[in-house]
């Protein structure tokens, strides 16, 4: 993992995330195809869809981290979530650790911890696996709206984002520090150009960055699918 990690720094953030991406889809696809070709109701295709489903941990976290590192370009009104986000990944870094074999699906994990009654502690690995999705659905959120309109607000697109995405899950301290945050965003263009390879063309990052989001939305939602199963899906803050 940590080698991985340290390979990825030499390239683009957004395209070290859309390698991970696209073997992750692959995986998660071929499980929906399995279980919707079973012999099994539309139901029990669902639910042998959420047991069977692969999520592979590795790959997730070197995930997370490509986009951790995007999230450092928007500098100092990120370090909270930051913090908040390597600590979740390195607590499934120790899990996966502890007993590769068995951990090496995050799926895996969520059920070990249902099973045992642990999955709402606050130092779980699912609560840890649910706010890095969140912060997913943020980083996805954020990269669709300045793709989607290049001269809109920084501020305004990660204050948009944040509403959309964290905002309804963080109590009102993390709220109120969400909002002396914003004031240290860095405009558009300072974060657009971070983002950018030498020599590398907007109109190439924004082709990028959409395809990372083409990616990343539906991925998040097979994601999401599986949290309401295992009943993750309402967890706050605390």
């Amino acid at each position: 993992m940590k080698r991985k990690i340290m390979d990825q720094s030499k390239g683009s953030e957004i395209r070290s995330a859309i390698e991970e991406l696209s073997v992750m889809v692959k995986v998660i696809g071929v499980i929906t195809v399995q279980a919707e070709n079973g012999d099994h109701d539309a139901h029990d295709a669902a639910f042998i869809n959420h047991e069977a489903a692969h999520i592979p941990t590795g790959p997730f976290l070197s995930l997370c981290y490509s986009l951790l590192r995007v999230l450092d370009k928007i500098g100092p009104t990120m370090a909270v979530l930051r913090q908040d986000i390597h600590q979740n990944i390195r607590r499934l870094e120790t899990r996966n650790e502890s007993d590769p074999s068995a951990y090496s699906n995050m799926v895996e994990i969520l059920k070990t911890e249902a099973t045992d009654g642990t999955a709402r502690n606050l130092t779980s690995c699912s609560r840890a696996f649910v706010w890095l999705t969140r912060s997913l659905d943020f980083t996805a959120e954020l990269l669709q709206n300045l793709a989607g309109n290049p001269g809109q607000n920084m501020k305004q697109a990660v204050e948009e984002s944040y509403n959309l995405t964290l905002k309804p899950w963080h109590r009102w301290i993390s709220s109120a520090a969400s909002k002396v945050a914003l004031m240290l965003v860095p405009d558009n263009e300072t974060f657009i150009s971070s983002l950018m390879e030498k020599d590398e063309s907007y109109d190439n990052l924004k082709v990028e960055m959409e395809t990372l989001v083409s990616l990343l939305v539906p991925y998040l939602e097979q994601i999401h699918s599986i949290l309401r199963f295992y009943h993750l899906d309402m967890l706050k803050a605390n």
